[in-house]
């Protein structure tokens, strides 16, 4: 296994744009329990323990597509990352990596 492979990249603003149909579907009890919490209270220390999963979340599944398909991301989120995260512009890379790991519950 490659040095890529063994470390996820970055959660730069096009890693986050390039997974961010996997947060949604991996994700989304924690990010639901965050908003919630949120609309509960303003103080953010109140939400420290339901930002921390979503942080956890991200990173464990960041990790996971990281070994699945490093190519096919790194790809994705290079164009992400080139076209000012214009989605329509990397349609390509976007394809190619949901085939390799599709955005699934």
């Amino acid at each position: 296994m490659s040095e890529e492979e063994q470390n996820p990249p970055p959660p730069i603003s096009a890693v986050l744009y390039a997974i961010s149909k996997h947060i949604a579907t991996k994700c989304s009890k924690e990010n639901k329990a965050f908003a919630d919490c949120k609309a509960r209270d303003a103080n953010p220390e109140m939400c420290l323990q339901q930002g921390d999963a979503v942080t956890g979340c991200v990173v464990d599944l960041l990790k996971d597509l990281n070994q699945r398909a490093p190519d096919e991301l790194k790809s994705y989120y290079e164009c992400l990352d080139y076209f000012s995260n214009s989605f329509p512009k990397c349609r390509k890379e976007q394809k190619t990596f949901e085939e390799k790991a599709p955005p699934t519950p």
